[in-house]
């Protein structure tokens, strides 16, 4: 036995033990049973991606309407930007105006005018003929009377008195909206029952004291009863107090939960950038279906709301309203969804992904050789953009990404600026790296 083929003992003094030489034979199985463990890794992760996935998705609608909620709730700020607008609805305020003309109408007791005018008439021996003629100016003197109150109403309704008065209202009974999910009879906006109701009695009594600083006292005796416009109607109110309840509680979590669970289904798949194209389309598409269950409720709603109680229209500014900050943030999702998924496809092998980056590097390469031709020369600036230009691109995309977290309330607009500049940097970087020229690029990877 050559000597050369025995290893030593570790006691023995002698060299350590020699490396066994894999033949060809057990070289091919250790590559199978490693490509066959690679397969299976890869599909673990494949599978627990696609399950982060699905539970960001079924989420990310949810997460929307808790982050709205909890913001409409908590910011006194924003409920007040929300409420304020139903002020100058005309649809709002010929509602509020019908009403209490009507109220004050059936408070001023025409009849009594007339049956004491004439008595009067009748003292005094008056013709019958004229007597009778007294009798018959009931329906002009209340058809009068309506169109002075009317003038008068109108006059409050449509001032800017109204609508400080309002906003402060809604200000000083920013808790209203918390009573109504709550179930609370407390503030402007209540549930009683299985209806919604919003309580005017501060316009109420705006306008009974202009109507008896104009001359009409009998407005003084506008009981303070029948002060509630009905806004919803619905057998489901309870369990929907509670799932708003829910929701108020989750507000500021499941936003969170959503983005970590999104981020994770990205991070665990092997192909991220494929996964990032897909949860991103994936959000969009769940973005679509909010704005599709929007615009279900709101038919149910409007349907809901008899027209004796409130007319359509007024309904439907009600809810458009109420919601419009809801669909702002709905949309932005879609679009920033949109860009993520497109920014994600034109980095991939795809024929259009590529002509596009080919059509972008030759006009920022030609504009780079033009601010040479020009004399300008970025020199090691440029080369060190032409470098790093992988890491400079993530780097300007990150911060345009930061922008639109810590804006606040970003809308559709703001994202379209964002992505604006982030483009004109990334198009400036490079013409800049372009400058440099591929001569000194060259000669600064040969001076090593």
């Amino acid at each position: 036995m050559n000597p050369a083929d025995t290893p030593d003992s570790p006691d023995s003094g002698g060299t350590p033990h020699q490396k066994h030489v894999m033949t060809a034979e057990e070289r091919a199985e250790y590559e199978r049973l490693r490509r066959h463990a690679a397969v299976r890794h890869r599909r673990v992760r494949r599978a627990g991606s696609s399950v982060l996935l699905l539970l960001a998705l079924l989420l990310a609608p949810l997460a929307v309407v808790a982050a709205w909620v909890q913001d409409t709730v908590s910011d006194t700020d924003r409920y007040v930007e929300t409420v304020a607008p139903l002020a100058s609805e005309p649809p709002v305020q010929e509602v509020v105006i019908n009403r209490l003309t009507d109220r004050v109408v059936e408070n001023v007791d025409v009849r009594a005018v007339t049956d004491s005018l004439t008595r009067a008439l009748q003292d005094a021996g008056a013709p019958p003929r004229v007597v009778e003629g007294a009798e018959s100016l009931e329906e002009p003197l209340r058809n009068a009377v309506r169109t002075v109150v009317d003038r008068t109403v109108t006059r409050v309704i449509t001032s800017d008195v109204f609508q400080q008065v309002w906003e402060g209202a809604n200000r000083r009974s920013h808790a209203a909206v918390v009573n109504m999910l709550t179930g609370d009879r407390q503030g402007a906006l209540r549930a009683e029952g299985d209806t919604v109701q919003l309580d005017v009695g501060e316009v109420v009594d705006q306008v009974r004291e202009r109507l008896v600083d104009a001359g009409f006292e009998k407005a003084a005796a506008i009981p303070d009863t029948d002060r509630t416009i009905t806004l919803f109607q619905a057998e489901e109110l309870g369990k929907a107090q509670d799932t708003m309840r829910l929701l108020d509680i989750v507000g500021t979590w499941l936003p969170v939960l959503t983005v970590v669970l999104a981020a994770l289904a990205v991070w665990t798949n092997p192909a991220h950038r494929v996964m990032l194209m897909i949860t991103a389309t994936g959000v969009g598409v769940m973005m679509v279906v909010l704005l599709v269950a929007l615009a279900v409720v709101r038919r149910v709603y409007l349907d809901s709301v008899p027209p004796t109680a409130l007319p359509t229209d007024a309904a439907a500014a009600i809810y458009d309203t109420f919601v419009r900050f809801l669909r702002d943030s709905t949309r932005t999702l879609l679009v920033v969804a949109v860009i993520t998924a497109l920014v994600a496809y034109l980095y991939g092998p795809g024929r259009p992904a590529r002509a596009v980056r080919t059509v972008a590097d030759r006009g920022t390469t030609a504009a780079g050789r033009g601010l040479r031709r020009a004399g300008v020369r970025t020199g090691s600036t440029g080369r060190r953009l032409a470098d790093h230009r992988a890491w400079i691109t993530g780097g300007v995309i990150a911060a345009g990404a930061l922008a639109l977290v810590f804006w606040n309330h970003p809308t559709v607009g703001a994202v379209a600026l964002v992505l604006g500049i982030a483009l004109a940097v990334l198009i400036v970087l490079a013409i800049l790296a372009a400058a440099a020229g591929p001569a000194d690029r060259a000669g600064q990877r040969a001076a090593p």
